[in-house]
């Protein structure tokens, strides 16, 4: 079975004691630790060990729509999926969903950049892999 990019890859989390800021509620970093456990998963699924050993991500800039609170003991689903890309940018996009109600409780669109996983330079993907694991369009660097 082939699995692309235009695959959504689920995760399912529970909101732990530590995730809750002084407010009560889940803290805006964890939704942002949630989005890059929720990549890197899907960049596992997607990639071969070559690619993963070659290839690191770094990102360029987040977007973050945030909708409804969670709180301690919410179980979530963090739903990810790669839009366009070009030879140096990918779009992703998740969403953070509570399970029991299915209420959207933040959107993101994340722009991240691959780079030489030794150099730590920015590295241009080729279009056989880009074309593998992003969706046609063509994101402007």
């Amino acid at each position: 079975m082939t699995i692309s990019a235009a695959t959504v890859h689920e995760i399912p989390v529970i909101a732990a004691p530590e995730d809750i800021d002084g407010l009560g509620h889940v803290n805006n970093i964890v939704y942002v630790r949630w989005i890059q456990e929720a990549a890197i998963a899907h960049w596992n699924i997607l990639a071969t060990a070559q690619e993963q050993e070659e290839i690191a991500w770094v990102v360029r800039r987040h977007e973050i729509d945030y909708h409804r609170s969670a709180v301690e003991g919410d179980r979530i689903t963090l739903r990810t999926w790669v839009g366009v890309a070009s030879r140096t940018m990918f779009e992703r996009h998740t969403e953070i969903i509570r399970t029991q109600d299915g209420q959207l409780l933040a959107k993101a669109r994340t722009l991240w950049c691959p780079i030489d996983a030794k150099t730590g330079r920015v590295k241009r993907v080729v279009p056989e892999l880009r074309n593998r694991v992003s969706v046609p369009g063509e994101l402007q660097d």
